[in-house]
């Protein structure tokens, strides 16, 4: 869980091992993505003050069956005793000295707020056994481990085995007058940032064989792919729908989260609820429905606080479209 030359934490590119199949559940995927830290964790801590010995540790350690104990007091996080600064101690014969002479004070530390991918990540890039948990006040709140993971996902999946549905709605041909006529939806999972511009990049394909004009491709991808972001990033999730009929196409972005407060002020260019961890991975600099309205012929957006929220861009393929 430490390491005394670690480095700060960045946004891993390979995939949590978890689940990690040609055909993941979409269930499972939304479950990952929908929890958060604090879901998972364990509050009830055990620890140790820096004034404890570290054959008080050792003995704490043995009983309560765990491989480090976090030296905290009064919710700071000072440091974390593992079974290697046991070691080392004995081998030294400082066994009898403080912890707080003896911790490992570079750590690695999850939020509670994060998103649960986020933890599977932080497992499979630094391979310790447990994370401490901290709060945005920086203080120490829980502890996370396989474990807990594990339980979290069988307790939620059982529940929700019945959403399990295919991923996509998919359908091609034609209106009944010779127009084209395309269908798709696309699921979209909040935090989902290794997915997040997938389902875009799909519809630019689709386009690009239909042989569609390019300044139609473009302004249909512009308006898809800032949707998409908006879904995974500012909302619980949801879902993507794209339509192309009567000469032209509508894509919908529909999600059951939060909602939004001031439609207004969402549509001003720079607005942005994402915390400052999103923002440092490269996402939620704006919320994108400023250049989703200046891409589309016809822009509609509703919202309601705890309700969610629902956004239409139109945009003519045919002969309005020029």
């Amino acid at each position: 869980m430490s390491t005394s030359d670690s480095q700060p934490p960045v946004a891993p590119e390979k995939r949590s091992t978890l689940g990690e199949t040609d055909n993941d559940p979409i269930v499972l995927l939304e479950l990952i993505q929908r929890l958060k830290v604090r879901d998972v964790m364990t509050s009830n801590l055990v620890t140790v003050p820096r004034d404890a010995t570290m054959q008080q540790a050792q003995e704490l350690m043995r009983q309560k069956k765990i491989s480090s104990v976090p030296v905290e007091e009064k919710g700071r996080l000072f440091g974390l005793v593992s079974i290697d600064d046991i070691i080392r101690a004995l081998v030294a014969g400082t066994i009898h000295e403080s912890c707080g002479r003896h911790m490992t004070t570079k750590l690695v530390v999850l939020e509670d707020d994060m998103p649960l991918s986020f933890a599977l990540r932080y497992f499979d890039r630094y391979h310790y056994g447990r994370f401490p948990v901290i709060n945005r006040d920086r203080q120490l709140v829980g502890i996370i481990c396989h474990r807990d993971i594990n339980r979290a996902l069988l307790i939620e999946l059982t529940q929700e085995l019945h959403r399990l549905e295919g991923a996509s709605l998919q359908k091609d041909g034609d209106d009944g007058s010779g127009s084209l006529y395309l269908l798709r939806e696309f699921p979209i999972c909040k935090y989902d940032f290794e997915n997040a511009g997938k389902a875009a990049n799909q519809i630019k394909q689709v386009l690009q064989e239909k042989k569609l004009p390019p300044k139609i491709i473009r302004r249909i991808a512009v308006a898809a792919y800032e949707l998409e972001i908006n879904l995974c990033v500012h909302s619980d999730g949801g879902v993507l729908s794209w339509q192309i009929s009567n000469g032209r196409s509508e894509i919908v972005a529909r999600d059951a989260g939060p909602g939004i407060e001031d439609v207004e002020w969402a549509c001003r260019d720079g607005a942005s609820t994402a915390n400052e961890w999103i923002r440092s991975l490269g996402f939620g600099a704006g919320m994108g429905l400023v250049n989703v309205r200046r891409v589309s012929d016809e822009f509609d957006i509703t919202s309601k606080k705890g309700s969610g929220t629902t956004v239409k861009s139109i945009i003519y393929i045919e002969d309005k479209a020029s």
